[in-house]
């Protein structure tokens, strides 16, 4: 480009500039698809994130989650019968334990504008989070990435026609904050691995 074109513009530059903003990640007409959307805001939390093709790669995720903590052979947590397996096929105890090292849980949704994840008695039993363990594994599927929370309320709603869940809640921070605020009061910050199965 010449320096006359540099100094003072051509005809053309407007037209390119209204391309770049369209393509801009802040211009709210351009979309950011809600799984990109999820996977950068629950990675900024602190979240752990496992993306996995098929079980075999759950399975294999699981196992590096017990062996990099080092929790073969100890108690866990889990209230959902069809995570049964997991702990079973690792020989870790979750029936009447007294003080397990973490809750393994599926979830309602994985909510992407605010990369948090969507809990109720389903999962959690009456429990409030901060009376759960401080490590959570929790099991999700890519379908159950939804963009809001009020999306995740509506998809429960629709989900449970009678039984319906009660201690509806979200865990959205997965590290310490470095300074606390107010947005982080009341919130206990949980160390959160996340194995997400591909199903689209």
């Amino acid at each position: 480009m010449s320096l006359f074109k540099k100094l003072f513009g051509t005809g053309n530059d407007a037209s390119d500039e209204n391309k770049r903003d369209e393509a801009s990640p802040f211009n709210p007409e351009s979309k950011i698809p809600v799984d990109e959307m999820f996977t950068f805001n629950f990675k900024k939390n602190g979240g752990k994130f496992l993306y996995c093709e098929n079980l075999e790669e759950v399975n294999e995720q699981f196992l590096n989650i017990l062996e990099e903590n080092d929790w073969f052979e100890c108690e866990a947590v889990c209230y959902e019968p069809k995570l049964y397996h997991f702990l079973d096929d690792n020989r870790l105890t979750y029936k009447n334990t007294a003080s397990p090292r973490f809750l393994l849980a599926s979830c309602e949704n994985l909510i992407a504008d605010e990369g948090s994840v969507l809990l109720t008695s389903n999962q959690i039993k009456q429990n409030k989070p901060h009376e759960l363990p401080a490590n959570i594994v929790v099991f999700a599927t890519t379908s159950q990435i939804l963009e809001s929370k009020s999306d995740g309320l509506r998809e429960i709603k629709k989900r449970y026609d009678k039984d319906y869940p009660t201690n509806i809640t979200t865990i959205k921070y997965f590290e310490k904050a470095k300074e606390e605020d107010f947005l982080h009061y009341g919130s206990a910050a949980k160390n959160l691995y996340l194995l997400l199965l591909e199903d689209l």
